[in-house]
């Protein structure tokens, strides 16, 4: 490759067809609001919020203001053994948003980070109890939990873990995706609660007293927009309480307002014991995650330990105060503009123009929920995700970002979206789909 393109060779690039890429570069160079700009000058309107981060639109200027103000003040301070104002202050925030009782936070750098992070303290918690017989972590077939070693075992999605070894031990349910019965939905779909029984089928085949803790998306979005069924996530909650079993919900995407609620817990009423969230916590301005504990959870593990450090984990960047102070502002601008409660709003609108798509061409089902859309295409016989994939592109080019993932178109617009553009996006995308073998 070098030599073709020397200016485009030395990155590497993450989730990406690089020899494909760098033949066709496809470039951003700014963004405002809705909207980003292309290399080539074009305006691209913005149907992902980036990578399901940029919930409030991009380059809000409060929030860089906000750091350049941390940046001139206190470029860097270490969390380990000391601490800054900004971190407490935005822990502070975090809990008092968080489902009751999630009120203790750990900060990260990620969505991988806080996965990995949210497992090792499952796996400390249940030690702290007297359980350290279970160590068995459980997550579910097409889930994402990220791109460390802990998120890629109790992940189940095949391309992402085939060439690594993985935890010893992990397993998974079932995945909830069931088109034959649930085609089309908006919001739950009626049919599949049952599936959750196959936790209870797993404490049956390992013993619960080796489970530490179920992992699940409450909603599954980088797999295509996989929807819990109605009960789903309640039964799941209850299997795990008859077992002793830690739920943790990963709302990396979900959380900060995609479903009309700070968390998707709170939207859907099923509170789990370990919440993670990364991506909208700073309007993806800057890396920041986090990990939401239950608070008796967090005194286990702080009162179990002789003396010392209680948690042997953490990231030099833990709450780093820039990322601090992109979240304080972040979360200032979601209360102010009232965004989590306009994406709810707006979710019938969206819903309504995203199922005006059924019966136009190659589309074979279309989920909705919140200001979420997955339109899965007929694959092409001979060539799985290419449809999918053509139609990105093509997208792009017109002036509207999408994503695809395996045969499935993902929509997920900041929370900022106005009607008409809600119609445009998926005006384009009809049009389009007529463009597309």
């Amino acid at each position: 490759m070098q030599g073709d393109n020397d200016g485009l060779a030395s990155f590497w690039m993450p989730f990406t067809a690089n020899r494909a890429y760098k033949a066709h570069p496809r470039q951003i160079v700014s963004a405002s609001g809705m909207h980003y700009q292309s290399g080539d000058g074009r305006t691209i309107l913005d149907g992902t919020a980036g990578l399901w981060c940029s919930n409030a639109g991009h380059c809000r200027t409060e929030i860089a203001a906000a750091m350049a103000r941390a940046a001139a003040t206190l470029d860097f301070a270490p969390t380990f053994q000391l601490g800054h104002p900004a971190a407490f202050e935005l822990a502070q925030r975090l809990a008092a948003l968080m489902p009751p009782g999630l009120d203790r936070i750990f900060f990260t750098n990620s969505g991988s980070e806080s996965v990995d992070t949210a497992l090792k303290i499952a796996l400390a918690v249940q030690r702290a109890r007297g359980q350290g017989t279970r160590t068995r972590l459980i997550g579910r077939e097409r889930g994402y939990h990220g791109v460390g070693f802990g998120g890629i075992s109790v992940g189940g999605i095949v391309g992402n873990r085939r060439a690594f070894a993985l935890l010893p031990g992990a397993d998974h349910l079932r995945h909830t995706h069931d088109p034959a019965r649930n085609a089309f939905s908006r919001g739950f779909p009626p049919h599949g609660a049952e599936l959750a029984d196959d936790l209870q089928r797993l404490v049956d085949l390992h013993g619960a007293e080796t489970i530490a803790a179920v992992i699940v998306e409450p909603m599954a979005g980088s797999t295509g927009v996989l929807l819990p069924p109605v009960g789903y996530l309640e039964r799941l909650r209850a299997i795990c309480d008859r077992n002793g079993i830690l739920l943790i919900f990963d709302e990396v995407i979900t959380a900060f307002g995609r479903v009309g609620a700070a968390t998707a817990a709170q939207a859907w009423g099923v509170t789990p014991d370990i919440l993670t969230m990364a991506k909208g916590l700073t309007n993806a301005a800057v890396p920041m995650g986090a990990v939401a504990v239950k608070r008796e959870l967090h005194d286990a593990v702080i009162e179990s330990a002789p003396g010392g450090i209680e948690l042997a984990h953490g990231y030099t960047y833990s709450g780093h105060p820039l990322a601090c102070a992109a979240g304080l502002a972040a979360l200032d601008l979601y209360a102010r503009e009232g965004l989590f409660e306009r994406a709810a709003e707006l979710a019938p609108y969206w819903e309504a123009a995203a199922h005006g798509l059924r019966g136009r061409r190659h589309i074979v089902d279309i989920r909705t929920i919140g200001l979420v859309a997955g339109m899965e295409l007929e694959p092409r016989p001979d060539a799985p995700t290419a449809r999918a994939m053509e139609l990105f592109h093509r997208a792009f080019d017109a002036g509207l970002l999408v994503r695809a993932t395996g045969d499935i178109i993902a929509l997920s617009p900041p929370l900022i979206v106005e009607k008409a553009q809600i119609d445009q996006m998926f005006g384009m995308l009809g049009e389009l789909l007529d463009t597309i073998a």
